[in-house]
């Protein structure tokens, strides 16, 4: 099975990277369009963040009631129906008349997510030739990440420069869907010993201790990473909107992008700086990122804006992946799927609740002041991060 996979090269690795790029795309795809629902359907700030949020939810609950299905049936037929949930997705956005709408595009959207990002990376990493798995585990964090940014990118493009701004981006992402599914068809089915769906039992997150020591400045800059991206793609449009008079959708697209894209940059220096350097790098990098953010909220600048997106991208492709790295290296092989699931649940936590604390703050204090109050709050977690990993070598040899 190797030396056939082998001589194919890299090409399925390849394929399915596309297809989970694709479906990672459409989760990100309203971003640069919240303020045209704004217009549409008169909802607040609070509402928007809301909206954003339902996804996390999705994420959250298909990872902790069956992000393991794929071990059991099988790696295509869970993709498949992420796949289709994708599709029920953009069909919500496309015949959206309401909010209700929104919401339910959301929540399918965040159980397409959820379904994919344990089974489209382990899809991946197992259709890549023998002893490539860093190779693979980068396209896999490429494809993931990349997906996330192109889909800003897309929906910011073609809503400027083309017609029916609201419409086009999900009929554009219909097709494309449509496309992955003809190519995961064709692609090879990697697990052998497949089991009934009835086998497939909620996963309890948990953490043995030995591995607490390690979680607990993983998960605080795991947390504040991904709410620094739940920030960007769901106020920062607003923010550029609003405060900088920045109503090219192209180009609100392109800022939250970036920061996916540095991201992948930050991921794939972590095996310039190895696993335990990357961790404190990335805490000071997401650090410098905040702070740039909340100058350019003070003072109003552009310039800031797309700084921070790179540098807090940067930080935060560099801290999760040394997070995920230490966290998986110090968990027993028998629980090692739930302490990473856990891991995954604080992220996604971060994605949601900080997003929906802006929202809350935004009405009676304004969106900047709650953009600052926010970055306090993410700086003191990752300051915490830091000082307890600058710690732990006295600790240790003591």
């Amino acid at each position: 099975m190797n030396g056939d996979r082998d001589r194919r090269g890299w090409l399925p690795c390849y394929l399915s990277g596309a297809v989970f790029a694709v479906c990672m795309a459409g989760t990100t795809l309203p971003t640069p369009l919240y303020g045209l629902y704004q217009d549409k359907f008169g909802f607040s700030e609070l509402t928007v963040t809301i909206v954003y949020a339902v996804y996390a939810f999705g994420v959250i609950g298909v990872l902790l009631l069956a992000g393991n299905a794929s071990d059991a049936v099988g790696r295509r037929p869970v993709l498949l129906w992420g796949l289709g949930c994708a599709a029920a997705s953009a069909v919500c956005f496309l015949c959206a008349t309401s909010l209700g709408w929104l919401y339910v595009g959301r929540l399918l959207s965040g159980l397409s997510a959820g379904l994919f990002t344990g089974a489209a990376t382990a899809y991946v990493m197992e259709l890549a030739p023998g002893r490539g798995s860093s190779r693979a585990t980068l396209v896999a964090t490429a494809a993931n990440m990349g997906g996330l940014g192109c889909g800003p990118l897309l929906a910011g493009i073609l809503a400027q420069y083309a017609a029916w701004p609201l419409h086009l981006p999900f009929a554009v992402h219909l097709a494309l869907l449509a496309g992955s599914a003809l190519l995961l068809l064709g692609l090879e089915e990697t697990v052998r010993e497949r089991r009934p769906l009835s086998t497939v039992r909620p996963q309890r997150p948990g953490l043995p201790p030995e591995v607490r020591s390690v979680f607990k400045p993983a998960a605080l800059a795991s947390f504040a990473g991904f709410a620094l991206f739940g920030v960007f793609t769901s106020v920062s449009p607003a923010f550029l909107s609003e405060s900088l008079d920045v109503d090219n959708h192209a180009v609100s697209g392109l800022i939250v992008a970036l920061a996916f894209f540095a991201s992948i940059a930050g991921q794939a220096a972590v095996g310039r700086f190895g696993v335990r350097r990357s961790l404190p790098l990335g805490c000071a990098a997401l650090l410098l990122g905040l702070a740039l953010l909340a100058g350019a909220l003070r003072w109003q600048l552009l310039p800031l804006v797309v700084v921070s997106a790179l540098v807090g991208g940067a930080g935060q492709g560099l801290a999760f992946r040394a997070a995920l790295s230490g966290v998986a290296g110090a968990s027993p092989a028998d629980r090692r799927a739930a302490v990473i699931s856990t891991l995954f649940v604080v992220a996604y936590a971060g994605i949601s609740l900080p997003v929906i604390g802006v929202g809350v703050l935004s009405g009676p204090i304004g969106l900047e002041s709650a953009g600052l109050v926010f970055i306090a709050c993410m700086a003191v977690l990752v300051a915490a991060a830091a000082v307890y990993l600058l710690r732990r070598p006295a600790e240790t040899s003591a």
